[in-house]
């Protein structure tokens, strides 16, 4: 036994090799730490995490309405309802936004917040002009998941084209605070 370490004695320190060892694998392992935080920072700014980009509703002529295809794009997202009367008196802003920005690549999206057959009645008597897909009332907890506490109706919601959601507004919005966010967003023009 004239190798072996005496009982109660401290082990001897590790060699210079298992030293370079020990470091170099802390040195990985940090690395491979800084790379996986680094990844999910980008996709957290990228907008990826973000619930809504998985979501898909059916729209009132039966069509399925995937919003992960109006990514890269300014969006503007409303959840709103046919009995709800401030969203209903919205519509008509939302619609004139969605036709007077669409050559600044906006797309404009509701959801609503309700049953096919009322969506559909009242789309039949006061058309939009953007696309529209029915959430039930599941959709208040989309609504909730993107900064809606309370589920309330109307809540809009602004996407950069990176997928980042950058504004929300609970309640009613107006012309002013819509061209507002455009500017923000810095698309190109924004019409009065």
């Amino acid at each position: 036994m004239p190798d072996s370490p005496a009982a109660g004695l401290p082990a001897p320190p590790p060699s210079p090799p298992r030293r370079a060892l020990l470091a170099s694998s802390l040195g990985l392992a940090s690395a491979a730490a800084a790379g996986a935080l680094g990844w999910w920072t980008w996709q957290r700014r990228a907008g990826a995490s973000s619930p809504l980009w998985q979501s898909q509703f059916e729209t009132p002529d039966g069509r399925t309405l995937r919003l992960a295809d109006y990514r890269g794009a300014p969006l503007l997202v409303n959840f709103w309802a046919s009995w709800c009367l401030p969203c209903v008196k919205e519509l008509p802003l939302l619609d004139r936004f969605s036709r007077e920005f669409a050559a600044q690549g906006w797309r404009v999206v509701g959801l609503a917040v309700d049953n096919a057959p009322a969506v559909k009645a009242f789309l039949a008597r006061q058309a939009v002009g953007f696309d529209v897909g029915i959430t039930g009332f599941g959709g208040a907890e989309l609504a909730r998941a993107l900064g809606n506490p309370s589920g309330a109706l109307p809540y809009s919601c602004v996407f950069d084209a990176m997928g980042r959601q950058r504004f929300q507004r609970l309640g009613e919005t107006n012309w002013g605070e819509l061209t507002g966010w455009a500017r923000q967003l810095h698309t190109v023009s924004t019409p009065a």
